[in-house]
């Protein structure tokens, strides 16, 4: 563990690749689509925000956090293309450290806790038992409060991330050509990571609009680039606040060898409620 853990701090302008177009499967992400459930603009999705904070942690815990840290980050308002991000990681007193990711009016977009080693939920997985990769299904079934699969392990998905695909991630999704990001011997992105979620429903359900709400993030040891990964999840559960319908995943990452990289609890809106 670091002997001492320093402030971050980044600055980032938001984006957005093709806010306008709807041909995407999550209409959030685009202008339209968003303002029919009552949003202003298109949404950037919440796990890209939380990738734009990474070269701020790793300034504050150095690269031994992407093998051993840990991340619990709640998504609290939207963030918008154009919008002036500010990542600040701010060390605590107990060796952890807060993240507060604030636009230009000093609201708090993307806020949580980070820290080294083990993390006081990790005893609250709910892990998959199912960590064979299979196909996705010629069709997939509406997730629905009713139709969801909740106590059981869904399909897992094996997912490739060579050295092209950490570029154009890099490039394309974070702006960060740190070649730690896509040379070979580097590192799977936290972003990404922690993106792989989403698509393990899919992989299962059909859904959306969504809205990521939460991600409770443990490394468990460094994630290469240059394999094919496995994903796999338990489906935890549902609920509903304000009208929203929330789903919780507990999943895992597995590498090419079947060696566990990451443990992840992802908590989603995947039923948006229309707002005025």
């Amino acid at each position: 563990m670091p002997t001492a853990i320093r402030p971050g701090h980044r600055t980032i302008t938001a984006f957005l690749d093709g806010p306008d177009s709807m041909d995407i499967r999550n209409v959030i992400h685009a202008s339209d689509g968003a303002k029919e459930y009552g949003y202003k603009a298109a949404l950037v999705g919440g796990v890209t925000v939380y990738g734009w904070a990474a070269p701020a942690i790793l300034q504050s815990f150095g690269e031994e956090w992407l093998g051993t840290g840990w991340a619990d980050v709640s998504f609290r308002k939207p963030v918008y293309p154009g919008d002036e991000m500010t990542v600040d990681v701010t060390p605590a007193d107990d060796g952890s450290a807060t993240l507060a990711m604030t636009n230009q009016d000093a609201a708090v977009c993307v806020g949580g806790r980070l820290g080294m080693g083990t993390p006081d939920f990790a005893n609250e997985y709910v892990l998959p038992t199912r960590r064979t990769a299979e196909p996705e299904p010629a069709e997939r079934p509406q997730l629905t409060m009713a139709s969801a699969p909740v106590g059981q392990d869904l399909r897992p998905m094996a997912v490739p991330y060579m050295s092209e695909d950490a570029r154009t991630y890099a490039e394309e999704k974070q702006r960060d050509m740190d070649p730690r990001w896509s040379e070979e011997g580097g590192y799977i992105h936290p972003g990404w990571m922690a993106a792989r979620m989403t698509p393990l429903i899919h992989h299962s359900y059909h859904y959306g609009p969504a809205i990521h709400a939460r991600s409770q993030i443990q490394n468990l040891r460094p994630a290469r680039l240059g394999q094919v990964v496995t994903v796999a999840g338990h489906f935890l559960k549902t609920y509903e606040r304000k009208g929203h319908h929330y789903a919780v995943v507990d999943g895992v990452i597995l590498g090419e060898d079947g060696t566990e990289l990451a443990f992840i609890r992802h908590t989603t809106i995947f039923e948006v409620a229309k707002r005025g």
